[in-house]
């Protein structure tokens, strides 16, 4: 939409095709670009694409061409009011207040919570935010700022220290709104610097398609001031400030960025992460030698605490054993992962990722996140990587696949420009390449993959897609 709305500006007809339940989001994106009224078209989803372009081919050209109206030629970004949404009234009409529903048509048909994540909140007093904010020695109406120079999503710099632009629809917030959120979600004061520390990563949710899941996991010594839970259900909910500083992401995603289901969210069928928000913690304690926790990974001292945000693709995948299994090959070299492996008979310990190897990127490319329990840190370790970025560095070599397979995945049809690019490690283009080219399933380089050391004594492990990116928490407090 930046790019259509730049050739309108510029006087350049342009027509957006959508999806039929995609117009709210195309209405939306389109008003806070600055042309409000954008003609856009339907393109159907299951007509064959020579026939779907004969269907809307003529109204295409009609859409082109006939003169803007009055209202069309209507321009400004969008810019609505950002109150402070503290009731005033009983508690039980604050609770009937804040609960309060709108009913979403096509494509959702059902009532969405309008302030809430649909779960019962903790009314944001006027008392209860003003303790709240003594988590920080920032002031209430501090604007928040992102952290470093990024390159958006949409092509849009920023740079350090500009206003967050809340996703998706590019709202700033102050400290105070973070804090009235981080009330709603039941945090305590404490927790508030790593809920400010979250908040600079935008919240972003996905705006259309795919199952974008979002999750957070903090590292450093912050973790045992809260007392978070890095070991056994650490993803489960129970734990006071997990819990809470998780589900602080996504009333600020729906409070702060405007991120409503049915209308800017259009996850097909959403994500559990998300329902009360996921947070976790790093058991630094249980690292092996010469192994960095997250917070080092990212260039922080080991003395600083920091939370790495994630929004990214897909559900959480399991490690695709029991944990008689891993124990088993580990022991004696018995089981079904030890005649895989060609280890049967001799004990370990052995490299478990070359079990999953082959189905680590059997249905989606890119990078991975592994969440794995210490023993399985500690065995890595014992086989010789000294290092995190030594694990990373073998399991993207193993991603190395023949072009001619390559070719048969859905995500590179987008990433490689309908293969019309230029493949980078050749210089060539990518047609000009032989099937037995090899090229990455893991994603451009090792660092995009991420190895995180928690959970409890059971041998199994989860895998998510994606890596995400780190915040200091101390800059907050």
């Amino acid at each position: 939409m930046p790019y259509i709305a730049k050739l309108e500006k510029a006087g350049i007809p342009t027509v957006t095709v959508d999806y039929e339940d995609q117009d709210e989001l195309v209405k939306q994106t389109a008003l806070i670009n600055g042309v409000p009224n954008v003609r856009y078209l339907h393109a159907p989803r299951e007509v064959p694409g020579p026939a779907s372009v004969d269907e809307f081919l003529e109204p295409m050209l009609e859409a082109l061409t006939r003169p803007l109206t009055k209202e069309e030629k209507e321009g400004g970004r969008w810019a609505p009011p950002q109150p402070r949404v503290l009731f005033e009234g009983t508690l039980e009409e604050a609770e009937t207040f804040y609960q309060q529903t709108m009913d979403i048509p096509f494509p959702l048909d059902a009532p969405i919570a309008v302030y809430t994540d649909g779960l019962p909140i903790r009314i944001p007093t006027e008392e209860r935010v003003k303790e709240m904010l003594t988590g920080t020695s920032h002031k209430p109406d501090e604007i928040i700022p992102y952290a470093f120079d990024i390159q958006g999503r949409r092509g849009e710099s920023r740079r350090k220290g500009d206003p967050v632009l809340f996703q998706p629809m590019g709202r700033t917030a102050t400290v105070e709104k973070v804090a009235i959120n981080a009330v709603m979600a039941g945090c305590k004061p404490e927790y508030l610097p790593v809920a400010l520390a979250i908040a600079q990563s935008d919240c972003a949710t996905g705006t259309a398609g795919g199952s974008n899941g979002q999750w957070v996991c903090v590292s450093g010594p912050i973790v045992k001031e809260l007392r978070m839970n890095a070991g056994i259900g650490m993803m489960d909910p129970g734990n006071p400030a997990n819990t809470t500083i998780g589900r602080t992401y996504q009333l600020m995603a729906l409070n702060l960025g405007g991120a409503v289901s049915g209308m800017t969210r259009l996850s097909n069928f959403g994500n559990p992460f998300n329902v009360g928000g996921c947070c976790f913690a790093e058991n630094a304690d249980a690292l092996p030698p010469g192994w960095k926790g997250l917070n080092e990974e990212f260039g922080f001292e080991k003395d600083e605490s920091v939370v790495m945000v994630v929004n990214g693709p897909g559900m959480l995948g399991a490690g695709g054993w029991p944990p008689g299994g891993y124990r088993a090959l580990q022991k004696s070299g018995h089981g079904g992962i030890a005649r895989r492996l060609n280890v049967k008979g001799t004990p370990g310990p052995h490299n478990f990722l070359e079990y999953m190897v082959p189905e680590l990127w059997a249905s989606r490319e890119g990078p991975r996140t592994l969440v794995i329990m210490p023993q399985m840190a500690k065995h890595l370790q014992q086989l010789g990587f000294k290092s995190k970025e030594e694990v990373y560095e073998w399991l993207w070599k193993k991603s190395f696949e023949p072009l001619g397979k390559f070719r048969l995945r859905a995500g590179p049809d987008l990433t490689t420009n309908g293969w019309m690019g230029i493949e980078k490690t050749s210089g060539k283009h990518w047609k000009e390449l032989p099937d037995d080219y090899l090229v990455p399933a893991g994603g451009d380089d090792p660092f995009g993959n991420c190895l995180i050391v928690g959970g409890g004594e059971d041998e199994t492990l989860s895998v998510l897609n994606g890596r995400g990116t780190a915040y200091s928490i101390d800059a907050w407090r």
